[in-house]
């Protein structure tokens, strides 16, 4: 059996139009690379999109380490916009929750985490104003990764971002785990803001069609394309193109036939094209579709 590769995916189609990775995570990629893949850095990452077709990012800094950076990035890269909040999880162990999850995972706070939640949010909601961060996420339920006590955190952690996206007017993107029915609770109780993202939709197809019924926006990541995801595609014909959006969420859910590999914004345009053949579409109709709803939602780069 052939062996696979560490490297980064190579063979990635440039598309027939261009297209903007909703959500990456362009910080992490260098930590977890096996030793001997190099990282290009941010332009080099950016270049290499670009070269593909996938013009533009949005970085998602979700946690108080990787927020600033992205804001930064953000302003010193035009292709790049940013969001930023508190990943579900990291409202966990700011709120001093140490309880053991279904993931079977034992909490390993960072130094960031002696931070209380609510100075934390505070934090967040500042970074948010800067006029180059055009959506609050990743926020949202997480119940694989947290218990009884995690989950009542991240629901609190999930009801402030709600709100500090209405007061600014701005998307929000979510983190959904294991969590389909509490998450759309929490936002028809609260009620969503006017763009509402489902970032790596892991729905079936009710949840899909619920979700398009409330006008909210369905962004698929690499996992779409996945052996296991049959009902995930079924999903996906659910979602009209005009509440259609593409991401890689890298440098994890690395499309099929390179899952396992580094992932990197480049690659969207694989998960971009395999959208197009499960719908049964036009490749070049569905990168206009996806890159126009990205510019509606974010407004220009």
């Amino acid at each position: 059996m052939a062996r696979r590769s560490r490297d980064f995916p190579e063979g990635i189609e440039a598309l027939p139009a261009p297209v903007v990775d909703n959500h990456t995570h362009l910080e992490s990629i260098a930590p977890v690379l096996p030793d001997g893949v190099a990282d290009p850095g941010t332009a080099g990452h950016l270049a290499k999109a670009a070269g593909v077709g996938v013009r533009a990012i949005v970085q998602i800094g979700c946690d108080l380490d990787s927020a600033p950076v992205s804001v930064t990035m953000a302003t010193e890269h035009p292709q790049v916009l940013a969001g930023v909040a508190l990943h579900p999880n990291e409202a966990v162990l700011h709120a001093g929750v140490r309880e053991v999850a279904p993931d079977g995972l034992e909490p390993h706070p960072a130094p960031r985490h002696q931070v209380h939640l609510d100075e934390a949010i505070a934090q967040v909601a500042e970074l948010v104003r800067h006029p180059r961060v055009r959506t609050v996420g990743e926020t949202g339920l997480d119940h694989f990764r947290a218990g009884p006590a995690g989950r009542a955190v991240q629901r609190e952690s999930f009801r402030a971002h709600i709100a500090l996206a209405k007061e600014l007017g701005l998307p929000l993107q979510i983190h959904d785990r294991e969590a389909h029915q509490e998450v759309l609770e929490v936002l028809a109780a609260d009620g969503a803001p006017e763009v509402t993202v489902l970032h790596c939709f892991s729905g079936d197809v009710e949840m899909a069609r619920e979700c398009v019924r409330r006008g909210y926006y369905l962004s698929f990541a690499g996992t779409v394309t996945f052996r296991n995801a049959a009902e995930l595609r079924r999903a996906a014909l659910e979602v009209p193109l005009s509440q259609l959006l593409v991401e890689t969420d890298a440098p994890y859910l690395t499309p099929h036939p390179w899952r396992g590999q580094p992932n990197a914004p480049y690659v969207a345009a694989a998960t971009v094209r395999a959208l197009a053949e499960t719908r049964g579409e036009d490749l070049s109709t569905v990168c206009s579709a996806v890159d126009g709803n990205a510019e509606r939602l974010y407004g220009p780069w």
